[in-house]
């Protein structure tokens, strides 16, 4: 670590010393890391360091590196900087709180506090009922917090799959049907009447447990920006269920999701029954949406089921049904 961010994390946190210690992830083709930080002479034990910094050659995992490809890495972290510095939670969308930023040239540093100290010290890679419910109460308290904000500063559409990021995806798209659809999944989506601020990328791994499980907090908001709130919940749910499970218990999980967002939006003025109704059906749109970045993406991926592809031909046939009355 440079000299001068150590000054930084040591002036932000009033410390008087620091180690470095383990590397907590390194960053999406080589775009950096985040590391632990345990500090001396002040009131925190520890913080994390998500220091990003662009590098010469990319090395993608499947070797995608392109110039629109690192274009939108460089704005994910742009975005995700000015949502640290501009844009705040409160406890019941429990997000890191941010302690310093800089930024210079190729390299950019978020000074975070340290969750694992703050109580939310599980991780998990598989969950129970009680993890995923945990998960989904803080997307719908998230998602009330910033119903009708503007996402100024943000990803206009947020998700890193969406449509308008992802040409090259939807070039290799071998799947007709879809290819021919996908503007009118995202003319869908997107014209939602009802907009909040999404996470982007909601899935297990970005997320943090307490002891209990009761309780999570959420982090990496590179693909935070405007939309439906249903596209954090499909990818939540696509992340930690197989397809017989999300057949079984997708239902009874949205139940779940729709009375936490409606008890958590505040404002008087919204009809939580159009809210409601909207959503659900955008449900199947949402997850045919990600379907389609994931088709064109990884063609072998394990989320390319027999749950996504069902309800991939309900949108089909909604919009064919849809362009028929239009006539």
């Amino acid at each position: 670590m440079k000299p001068e961010h150590q000054d930084l994390v040591l002036r932000a946190c009033s410390a008087s010393s620091l180690r470095v210690g383990a590397t907590v992830q390194t960053l999406w083709s080589g775009y950096g890391e985040i590391v632990r930080l345990h500090l001396e002479g002040c009131d925190r034990p520890s913080v994390v360091v998500k220091h990003v910094k662009f590098p010469e050659e990319a090395a993608h995992p499947g070797g995608r590196n392109t110039d629109r490809s690192h274009a939108r890495k460089v704005r994910s972290y742009q975005v995700e900087t000015h949502w640290y510095r501009n844009y705040h939670t409160d406890p019941s969308c429990r997000t890191p709180a941010c302690l310093a930023v800089c930024s210079h040239g190729d390299e950019m540093l978020i000074v975070l506090e340290d969750l694992d100290a703050a109580g939310y010290d599980q991780r998990w890679t598989s969950v129970k009922d009680r993890e995923i419910k945990a998960c989904l109460r803080w997307l719908a308290h998230f998602h009330a917090l910033f119903l009708g904000v503007p996402p100024e500063g943000l990803w206009p559409v947020g998700t890193y799959w969406h449509l308008e990021t992802r040409p090259d995806e939807l070039e290799a798209l071998d799947h007709a049907e879809l290819k021919a659809a996908a503007g009118a999944i995202d003319e869908a989506l997107n014209g939602c009447v009802f907009k909040t601020v999404v996470h982007g990328d909601a899935k297990l791994a970005n997320f943090c447990f307490s002891r209990s499980g009761e309780d999570a907090a959420a982090v990496d908001f590179q693909y935070v920006g405007g939309g439906c709130g249903m596209k954090d919940v499909v990818y939540f749910l696509g992340s930690c269920m197989d397809e017989r499970e999300c057949e079984k218990r997708v239902p009874g999980l949205l139940d779940h999701y729709f009375t936490a967002l409606k008890r958590s939006v505040k404002k008087k003025d919204v009809d939580l029954g159009a809210l409601e109704r909207e959503w659900r059906e955008m449900f199947a749109f949402a997850w045919t949406d990600f379907h389609r970045f994931l088709l064109g993406w990884s063609p072998g991926h394990w989320k390319i089921n027999r749950y996504s592809k069902q309800l991939t031909e309900e949108v089909l046939l909604k919009l064919k049904q849809k362009k028929q009355l239009s006539f």
